[in-house]
């Protein structure tokens, strides 16, 4: 692993400004080290011996696209594993990708997957075993008996094409215990895809799981490859399961059952070779004794069920996580790392820890912001996490229009005095306390751009 600049090295190829920018300082924020390029070309002609732990490629660049280039390094024995950024997914080159052994696809815009799929990048090329001693690989850190019950059971079933049914309380880790199944499996070059069930309309869902041919219905302007398809000789996660309407659990025992699907507006049967890893904090049980989810679709399933424990079940690996939160934040941040105190250790392992991991690591970026200097120090112990507000309580004091133009204004305020830098030391995400991607996918979302040819602004709209 390349320890340039204390952290493995992670290049970058994207024409377009606000998202090399946005990329890099994601990936700095979380100690990488980062080379960005404009082009294939710029990259090939790179100085330097150092091959790159990753690589994020923009799928669509000027002269020599993203996937000639991963081709290219291919047949020159240039061996890095590849994360290709998208904005859709057709079908003749998503297959030429996955032959060519692209490991993951993104479509932007992204968040807190990419540091995710990077991770399974870093972690792929320079492997660690996972049960028996302290794991720090891929985001999944301790080594409390409960974890280590969990990754035996992920070695156990990892190099299977065994359905796995990861069960557990919300922010307990589950997308990283998937992925772990997945960096140990035969599949482990081919695409790992995370679909979050919970967050896709249902009128959608079909289209978005299995795709659609053109024409299949009022706005299907082109194909669409779908979920199953961009993970073809790969693993999908179907992450938040017990969200999947009752009217599409049918077709998705179909493809559990018999290894086919079928895209929406065609009748030719397709082969679905995924393997399934699903997850919920949903006891499915109970929602099939209710009715309100299938029992077939529960078994197929529930083949291989693992349970991700709480955090308060695995007290012990607070201090570690507790140490890797305050490198990570404190590098967000800009800081230097406090001292994690034995009060405060004390302090943090005496808590139940309702919302888990994330929970936690919210909890920690807070005490890193108010220990300005010394060990770390929390204002009246580790913040709890706030009752969720009642339906009743929820009166939307402003329209969306108004919303967004507020927020409108406030980023271009924002870029105008980071004379149009989105990342780094005081960039505009740094002005607005945002992460670089979260303010890159509302920046899309509003349709606003930074000129690539005026960077000191011009902000364009649509």
């Amino acid at each position: 692993m390349s320890a340039s600049a204390g952290g493995p090295l992670v290049c970058v190829i994207d024409d377009d400004t606000l998202v090399r920018e946005s990329v890099e300082g994601l990936l700095r924020a979380e100690g990488f080290h980062v080379h960005a390029f404009e082009s294939a070309e710029s990259f090939l002609e790179r100085p330097g011996p150092e091959p790159p732990a990753c690589m994020i490629v923009d799928l669509t660049l000027p002269g020599m696209s993203g996937l000639d280039l991963h081709e290219e390094l291919v047949r020159t024995g240039f061996a890095a594993p590849t994360i290709l950024l998208t904005g859709y997914g057709d079908i003749p080159t998503s297959v030429r990708a996955m032959k060519a052994g692209v490991l993951d696809f993104l479509t932007k815009p992204f968040d807190d997957d990419l540091i995710t799929a990077v991770r399974g990048a870093v972690s792929r090329r320079f492997p660690a075993p996972l049960a028996g001693h302290a794991v720090r690989i891929g985001g999944i850190v301790g080594e409390s008996n409960a974890l280590q019950a969990v990754l035996q059971q992920v070695d156990l079933v990892a190099d299977t094409d065994a359905t796995v049914l990861i069960t557990g309380e919300s922010g307990t880790g589950k997308d990283l215990v998937a992925r772990a199944i997945h960096e140990r499996s035969r599949r482990r070059n081919a695409p790992f895809v995370r679909v979050n069930c919970g967050s896709i309309p249902e009128a959608l869902f079909e289209s978005e799981l299995f795709g659609h041919v053109k024409g299949a219905f009022t706005g299907a302007l082109s194909d669409r490859i779908g979920r199953i398809g961009a993970a073809q000789g790969g693993t999908l996660m179907l992450d938040e399961i017990g969200e999947v309407p009752l009217t599409m659990q049918p077709k998705l025992l179909h493809v559990l059952q018999d290894r086919e699907f079928e895209r929406v507006g065609e009748t030719r049967a397709r082969k679905a070779d995924v393997r399934i890893v699903a997850a919920t904090n949903r006891d499915l049980a109970a929602e099939v004794e209710s009715g309100r989810f299938r029992g077939d679709l529960f078994y197929r399933l529930n083949v291989f069920p693992i349970e991700n424990p709480p955090l308060r079940d695995r007290r012990d690996d607070i201090p570690m996580l507790a140490e890797h939160f305050l490198r990570t934040s404190a590098r967000r941040l800009r800081r230097e790392p406090p001292r994690l105190t034995e009060a405060a250790r004390r302090q943090l392992m005496a808590r139940d820890w309702p919302g888990n991991i994330r929970e936690l690591e919210n909890a920690i970026e807070r005490a890193v912001i108010l220990s300005h200097d010394g060990p770390l120090r929390f204002e009246h112990g580790p913040a709890a996490a706030a009752p969720p507000a009642s339906a009743s309580s929820l009166v939307p004091l402003f329209s969306r229009a108004a919303v967004e133009k507020y927020q409108r204004e406030a980023i271009v305020a924002a870029l105008e005095q980071s004379g149009g830098r989105v990342s780094g030391p005081r960039g505009a995400a740094e002005l607005l306390g945002l992460k670089p991607s979260t303010l890159f996918s509302r920046m899309t979302v509003l349709g606003l751009r930074p000129s690539r040819k005026k960077r000191l602004l011009s902000v364009g709209i649509g």
